[in-house]
């Protein structure tokens, strides 16, 4: 899971383009959404693509699980980990 977790942390920093923060920079549980990390709409739709083209999951944009599965990194990894099996 620490592997899965730092290659989410890189792909968010390389698709979002976050030259000034590293993957120490972003912690597991801070929300990365509003506060926390500061993500918005915009970056969650990169993301959502960055994670089909990286893991072929695809988040469905209308649920109401998304809320909950990108709320922090944590939970993000645990998505994509589900996703996998």
């Amino acid at each position: 899971m620490d592997t899965l977790k730092q290659e989410l942390k890189l792909l968010i920093i390389n698709t979002l383009e976050l030259e000034d923060i590293t993957p120490d920079d972003i912690d597991d549980h801070v929300p990365l959404f509003v506060e926390g990390l500061g993500l918005d709409s915009i970056d969650a739709l990169e993301l959502g693509q960055a994670l089909k083209k990286k893991y072929n999951i695809k988040p469905d944009a209308n649920s109401e699980q998304n809320k909950q599965h990108f709320a922090s990194l944590h939970n993000l990894a645990l998505y994509v980990q589900q996703q996998q099996q």
